[in-house]
């Protein structure tokens, strides 16, 4: 095929071919994605507060480690658990520094698959001299290293005419 005749054939088929006037969005994430989607703020007396749109909860029993992460309307999208025997059969223990530092992994790549990249987090890692990591700081070290972020980004409100600053949009950075 010559590539004139690949450009008459090409021709043709965008042609025939009608585009639908208007495209409905079917993804439910995707305003917050674009950072214009509700975010609850909760009461002003609440201690923590509930400016988030995703969640990470991390729950240690005496034989199990479960993380999961939670949407701000109580829907749990992403879970992974020491109970999973996929998960237990690679593990000495189940409660141990290497079950958090593989528990945060494998929750990790289900976040990206899932599309959640930013999540809130009470627990913040910090730095500590001589080497000396807390399980949780393992954890949150990890979640970090494979690419997720533990702060969410602020929500975008439209500004008014009269508004003498305009903030960026953030979907001007994608």
């Amino acid at each position: 095929m010559t590539a004139k005749n690949f450009q008459n054939s090409l021709q043709k088929v965008v042609n025939s071919t009608s585009f639908p006037k208007y495209v409905y969005n079917r993804n439910p994430r995707n305003l917050e994605k674009l950072c214009i989607a509700y975010k609850p703020d909760g009461w002003h007396l609440e201690k923590p507060g509930r400016s988030y749109w995703h969640r990470l909860f991390v729950e240690r029993s005496s034989r199990a480690l479960t993380a999961y992460v939670k949407h701000y309307t109580g829907h749990i999208p992403v879970q992974a658990s020491t109970k999973e025997w996929a998960i237990r059969k690679h593990l000495y223990s189940a409660v141990d520094k290497g079950a958090y530092f593989n528990l945060s992994r494998v929750l990790a790549s289900r976040c990206l698959q899932f599309g959640i990249t930013e999540m809130y987090s009470e627990f913040q890692p910090t730095e500590e001299i001589d080497g000396c990591d807390t399980n949780l700081q393992i954890f949150i070290n990890e979640l970090k290293n494979c690419g997720v972020t533990l702060k969410e980004p602020e929500r975008y409100i439209n500004p008014r005419p009269s508004d003498l600053e305009r903030p960026d949009k953030a979907w001007d950075y994608f």
